[in-house]
């Protein structure tokens, strides 16, 4: 639902909500903003305004003011409208609010916002319970949230291209999304996946431009008892067989990196780490000649997910070159060009 639309049926619900009285069409369209001037494009946004109020449960009444009356007119009875007595605790309504100003970046900020301002209305003071200097936030900057989010929301299925961790093209997918979950700072989607005919779960930062539609609302069906953050959880918890990444590593940096790291012995079973030599140009574009040390520290690493490790180790910079496996190196090298770009 657009922004305007939304301002306009919020303003259409408090004047017809606050009226003691019946209002005719022509007294909405007078204190209601949003309308159009033409008075016939007005009474069709408002029929569909009517439908749609009376769809998300609002009581609209038509009716009467008196019997000389010749045009029917429309209210919100506030008795059948307000909501009956919410008891939270405090510990709940700090929940609540802290939870509405967890999404205040994100695309559910509206919701979130309008959700606090129903419970303020029906009595609970969130804004007293909120614990000062806590503000956590939960940034959704990837363009793939919004249409994901809406796919779940509806249950509509969606088609996107995705570069799998090692791969330097992206691959086209068709998924049924089930739900979007954020875990340990990242935002995953997870549902069905049609070109696989199984279960999958998405990184969103690794989506590939634009996330489309591919079939009506409605026509995604979650499995009865689907918990999806368990789903993700797994997926996370489970990942591929590690696989060795062998690094070249300046001295003295790449501290990171060394904690998890064995060190490699040359051709002459001695300890590479810590030796002298002079840097040389290399062909590889790494300032080292091919199988030369060149004063660097060799060292291997252990890792699964080569999208992430590959990301790890492009923030050293030119402290750290991969070697190998081939596909880390050519993920390192697409990380550091795209930085460049």
């Amino acid at each position: 639902m657009s922004r305007r639309k939304t301002e306009r049926l919020l303003g259409l619900v408090v004047c017809l909500l606050s009226s003691p009285r019946y209002l005719t069409a022509v007294q909405i369209r007078e204190a209601v903003p949003g309308y159009p001037e033409s008075f016939e494009a007005f009474k069709r946004m408002f029929e569909r305004d009517k439908e749609e109020l009376r769809e998300l449960g609002i009581p609209l009444e038509t009716g009467f003011n008196s019997a000389g009356d010749d045009e029917a007119g429309y209210r919100i009875p506030r008795q059948a409208y307000v909501l009956p007595e919410i008891r939270l605790e405090p510990d709940e309504a700090a929940v609540l609010s802290l939870a509405a100003r967890v999404w205040r970046q994100a695309e559910l900020a509206g919701a979130a916002a309008g959700a606090l301002l129903k419970l303020r209305a029906a009595g609970v003071e969130a804004e007293e319970t909120t614990q000062p200097g806590i503000e956590p936030r939960l940034l959704a900057g990837e363009a793939a949230f919004g249409p994901l989010w809406e796919g779940v929301r509806d249950r509509r299925p969606v088609t996107f291209a995705y570069r799998a961790a090692g791969r330097s093209e992206a691959q086209q997918r068709h998924l049924q999304p089930w739900g979007v979950v954020n875990r340990h700072g990242r935002w995953y989607v997870a549902g069905y996946d049609t070109d696989r005919d199984a279960v999958r779960v998405f990184r969103l930062s690794r989506i590939d431009g634009d996330v489309r539609f591919s079939g009506p609302a409605g026509s995604v069906i979650v499995p009865e008892g689907t918990d999806v953050r368990e789903t993700v959880r797994e997926w996370d918890t489970h990942p591929p067989a590690q696989r060795t990444a062998v690094l070249r590593v300046r001295p003295g940096a790449g501290h990171g990196i060394r904690r998890h790291a064995t060190p490699l012995l040359d051709s002459a079973g001695l300890d590479t780490a810590g030796l002298d030599s002079t840097d040389t140009a290399g062909p590889d574009g790494s300032g080292l000649a091919p199988g030369s040390t060149g004063g660097w520290d060799m060292i291997s690493v252990p890792f699964s997910d080569v999208g992430w490790f590959a990301e790890h180790l492009a923030s050293f910079g030119t402290d750290v070159v991969a070697l190998e496996p081939a596909d880390l190196r050519e993920a390192v090298i697409t990380q550091l060009k795209g930085a460049l770009a």
